[in-house]
């Protein structure tokens, strides 16, 4: 089982409750070490997390097991890994690949590529924890944790704006101005069950995006998510009147050199807080936008 050890500085004694969430530890995931088997210990004594705890003593936590999700079949397709550590994975998602499983696409998606990894690999938990989900055609870094309390972390980092993802997009049409705010909340269309569109009623929705290049005929965007509705940067895209270049959905499947929408997750930056740095990933350009780009902005 995943161990966490840490030296209670400052020169008070504190909680253990208080060293825990100054590590991380939210308060329901406390709840989830309580009551599915995790353990508190202080100087490798189990207490509990409303003890006292003095400057130099070893605040220990034991992560409770994760049953394996019998229902996430296992697969050894390939994965291409952009970083890893013990607590944390980054992959490069192709598209026409889904993030998770469903009915429609049960057994060779993104998390079970991952799983198949984690078993390969003997990993400690076999539980598929997916941070960041892309679309099906849209390729690029995605982020999973290997653990609950290290997805916790990253859940708090998301709700936080910390979690940094940048995008490669191209849009249709020449974008005014270079560089704009879209600020348009975002709801489910009402004919549709995957279409999303621009409502009032819907949650709220920012995207930030730059113009890199443009032609007469298509932009260069390089985009920012500061939140992470479904569809966000399609809908936003779409709503300003450029859809993105092969978005069936919500433009037009018209261009030879890209049959999907021409979007790619090429930056993802997240904070590990068991080594206190900073990770940053990046994605190569996949073969077909590089085409795009190549014969639309050359």
């Amino acid at each position: 089982m995943t161990h966490f050890e840490w030296i209670v500085d400052g020169k008070s004694p504190v909680h253990v409750r208080t060293v825990l969430m100054a590590h991380g530890v939210t308060r329901t995931f406390l709840k989830q070490v309580k009551f599915h088997g995790g353990v508190v210990t202080l100087d490798d004594q189990e207490v509990r997390v409303v003890a006292m705890a003095r400057p130099g003593q070893r605040v220990g936590l034991q992560l409770p097991p994760e049953p394996t999700n019998e229902h996430v079949a296992t697969s050894n397709g390939p994965l291409e890994i952009l970083y890893e550590d013990p607590h944390f994975l980054v992959v490069n998602k192709p598209a026409e690949m889904a993030s998770v499983p469903s009915h429609l696409y049960p057994d060779d998606t993104l998390a079970n590529r991952v799983k198949g990894h984690l078993v390969a690999t003997h990993a400690d938990s076999t539980v598929t924890h997916i941070v960041t989900r892309l679309d099906r055609d849209t390729s690029g870094a995605v982020l999973f944790a290997k653990h609950h309390f290290a997805h916790s972390i990253l859940d708090k980092q998301l709700k936080n704006g910390e979690l940094d993802k940048r995008y490669v997009a191209v849009a249709e049409g020449g974008i005014m101005p270079e560089h704009q705010v879209i600020e348009a909340p975002i709801g489910r269309a009402p004919d549709s069950f995957i279409k999303r569109m621009v409502r009032s009623d819907g949650r709220q929705a920012t995207t930030e995006l730059w113009v890199r290049r443009q032609s007469r005929s298509v932009s260069l965007l390089a985009v920012k998510l500061h939140t992470g509705r479904t569809h966000q940067i399609r809908v936003h895209c779409a709503s300003i009147g450029h859809p993105l270049v092969g978005d069936w959905l919500y433009g037009r499947q018209t261009n030879p050199w890209i049959q999907r929408q021409a979007l790619h997750c090429a930056r993802l930056r997240f904070y590990q807080p068991f080594l206190d740095e900073w990770i940053t990933c990046y994605a190569p350009l996949p073969t077909d936008m590089g085409n795009l780009i190549e014969h639309e902005l050359s």
